[in-house]
């Protein structure tokens, strides 16, 4: 029922002066007002009598302690609004109590899942760990509370009542009752029993999993070549291996990695063969065919023969690029080791990437000058200005409001509605903090009833980018750059959605499509158009040459076939490990699909399926970055690409896809867009045709 996804009013704006490095020469970069904030190191105001605000501005979470406090005032609140909804007539407002239902809890859990893995204070880590359980188990007893989903279904039961419902309130309702459903609820009271049970032995599954398939393996140090050693941790008379050493050059130590770490552990190939079973069965027993069809309902592809479809035909319309590359990467390892010319599993990343340094010369040193993280932000900032006429405003955090000193706020302004929502920029490197892109939705965006007034969204954008030094600003490498942009993506969903319900606000929606305005974003973040207008040498001014753009972009297609092959093996495996159970391991299964999907030889002795772990939260759903990206391909060359900074196309593509969140089927806001469904085959030729060349690339190169 409540997913467990991840307002004070604007203050005075700072303003800043551009804090810049400067060549001995003198010359100075300027930079807008946002570009000169992430250019210089946070200013914080040092008032001794400002009050602790709390993290987000909630006062309770000034103090570890504040979790305990602000969890029970949302459990006690849950409890009169449940009896509330279970007393009160059906009609529309039963479904606004169930959005102050999940929004009530969805704020502190919410919250407690970001802090629980962001904030460096181990005490307010373990405080928020402890609320993210108590809020779990009180939302597990609420997916199962007969008297609480009868109130939903006398609702949908009375066609008179939904008549009057608009759209938004009869889908969220929907969706309300398709959570209950999916927990067993509709079950007699045995079953329903079982189902807890399962739902039950499944967290405790998908954890272990999840920790299992980061743990290194450990194998004698006599058993590998001494000189080898040291490109591991140590372990008294153990070497431990935590990866796949994918770029090194040695062929030996690539082989000597993949196959130790992901040699099999009994351990875990029984955990993954449980899970798999109790997923399937815990499916079957509220009424789907499998897993895989539980979790595309509401989906884009909405079911797994569609998913299949969509594979299939992507592999057929791929197999003489694949193979190409396939051959491309053979001969360049022959090149370089004549001797053992064979090209395995461990060879790809690194023989694509030698292809694509010696075909285009992309050295990051020597596009970093031009990709400030200041230059970044005022490029992005131009983007959404001319696009959406939003703003990226830099907003000086009170005490105690963020969690760590580098954290910038940014408040997101339209030019005609005003306050839009707040960014927490947590972008730099830190002890204990994950290295991951991700994006946390703290407080999603809904329409109080009672006031008439706007719940404004709250994220926060979590990378992991150097510091700035003494001599120069925190600089990007290309790929950091395109990340920062994929991840504003996924932030700009939650600013610019207006969703009456809490329930189905920006992000939270179907993954299939979720995915779609952040992989958008990259295709913005690799048109010279857009980059010209941010990408400036951060010492001298000078712009990032066209042609260095043009040879970036085309350096991503070499080798681009294979690396699709590669995703669309890991998403037809995900597929047949949640369809119908076929009474073979998970190694025999992934065997069988590494021969049809990609191509490489399967390497005897490894089980990479136990390194899988988007199994847990992608679970039947890995193929939704492939579709997202051909959905994104279609949007960009037919709405974007004649003029990627063109107000109108960019009103629409607000109007029709980023606006509604959930609140509307996925494929429907598509079809807004371009205005006509795409086919399968349109989809799968969107992705095809990106990697076809570029020939006035070659031209520039050639005049250059």
């Amino acid at each position: 029922m409540f997913k467990m996804l991840a307002c004070k009013r604007l203050n005075s704006f700072i303003k800043h002066r551009a804090q810049v490095w400067t060549l001995a020469q003198r010359k100075v970069t300027t930079w807008s007002p946002v570009g000169a904030a992430f250019n210089s190191k946070p200013q914080r105001r040092l008032d001794v009598f400002q009050d602790n605000v709390g993290l987000f501005g909630v006062p309770e979470l000034s103090s570890p302690a504040g979790f305990e406090v602000a969890t029970k005032r949302a459990l006690k609140d849950t409890q009169l609004l449940v009896d509330k909804t279970c007393h009160s007539p059906p009609g529309a407002a039963t479904v606004e109590y169930f959005d102050q239902l999940s929004d009530g809890l969805c704020k502190v859990a919410d919250l407690a899942d970001f802090v629980k893995v962001a904030h460096p204070d181990p005490l307010f880590r373990e405080a928020a760990e402890k609320t993210c359980i108590e809020i779990g188990t009180v939302v597990e007893k609420l997916n199962t509370n007969v008297e609480l989903s009868t109130s939903l279904k006398d609702l949908l039961n009375s066609p008179d009542i939904l008549n009057q419902l608009d759209h938004d309130t009869r889908r969220v309702a929907e969706l309300f009752m398709f959570d209950f459903e999916i927990s067993g609820i509709h079950l007699e009271e045995k079953l329903r029993k079982e189902a807890v049970a399962l739902h039950v032995k499944l967290l405790d599954l998908n954890n272990e999993f999840l920790m299992g398939s980061h743990l290194p393996n450990r194998i004698a140090k006599s058993a590998i070549p001494e000189h080898l050693h040291l490109h591991f941790a140590k372990e008294g008379s153990f070497i431990q291996i935590g990866g796949l050493h994918a770029d090194s050059p040695d062929d030996l130590l690539r082989e000597i990695a993949y196959r130790i770490f992901l040699y099999p552990n009994g351990q875990m190939l029984d955990c993954l063969e449980e899970l798999l079973k109790c997923r399937n069965k815990l499916a079957k027993l509220v009424g789907y065919e499998s897993y895989a069809h539980r979790a595309l309902k509401g989906t884009m592809a909405k079911s797994p023969k569609a998913v299949m479809d969509f594979l299939e035909l992507l592999t057929d319309k791929l197999k003489d690029k694949t193979a190409k590359d396939f051959k491309m990467m053979t001969d360049m390892k022959k090149k370089l080791n004549p001797r053992n010319s064979e090209l395995m599993a461990w060879d790809h990343p690194y023989f694509s990437a030698v292809l694509r340094a010696e075909r285009f010369n992309i050295e990051p040193s020597l596009y970093s000058p031009y990709f400030s993280l200041g230059a970044c932000m005022e490029g992005l900032n131009n983007l959404f200005s001319q696009l959406f006429g939003v703003s990226l405003m830099s907003d000086q955090p009170s005490a105690g409001e963020v969690w760590s000193e580098d954290v910038r706020k940014l408040a997101v302004v339209h030019e005609t509605e005003g306050l839009l929502g707040y960014i927490y920029c947590d972008f730099f490197h830190r002890t204990d903090k994950p290295h991951q892109d991700c994006h946390f939705t703290i407080r999603g965006g809904r329409r109080c009833q009672a006031t008439g007034d706007y719940q404004l969204p709250v994220v926060v954008l979590m990378l992991s980018l150097p510091h700035p030094t003494k001599s120069a600003p925190t600089l990007l490498t290309p790929g950091m750059m395109e990340n920062l942009f994929h991840e504003m993506g996924h932030a700009m969903h939650s600013m610019l959605g207006r969703t009456r319900y809490q329930h189905v606000t920006g992000t939270r929606c179907a993954t299939d499509f979720a995915e779609v305005p952040s992989i958008l974003m990259e295709y913005f973040a690799n048109d010279y158009r857009v980059v010209s207008q941010f990408a400036r040498h951060y010492q001298t001014g000078q712009s990032l040459p066209q042609s260095m753009v043009a040879r970036l972009c085309e350096s991503k297609k070499v080798c681009g076939a294979a690396d699709i092959q590669l995703q669309v093996f890991y998403a037809a495996l995900d597929q047949v490990y949640h369809g119908e159970p076929q009474n073979r391991s998970t190694t025999e299964l992934l065997k069988d699909k590494q021969h049809q999907f990609y191509g490489l030889p399967y390497t005897p002795s490894t089980a990479w399926q136990l390194r899988f772990s988007h199994l847990i939260g992608y679970g039947a759903k890995y193929y939704s970055y492939l579709m997202s990206r051909a959905v994104a391909s279609m949007v960009w060359k037919q709405c974007f690409l004649k003029d990627p900074l063109n107000r109108d196309m960019g009103e629409r593509y607000r109007r029709e896809m980023l606006a509604h969140g959930g609140a509307k089927e996925p494929m429907l806001m598509v079809e807004g867009m371009l205005q006509r469904r795409p086919t399968m085959e349109e989809l799968v030729d969107a992705l095809v045709s990106d990697l076809n060349p570029n020939f006035e690339t070659f031209i520039m190169d050639s005049e250059s």
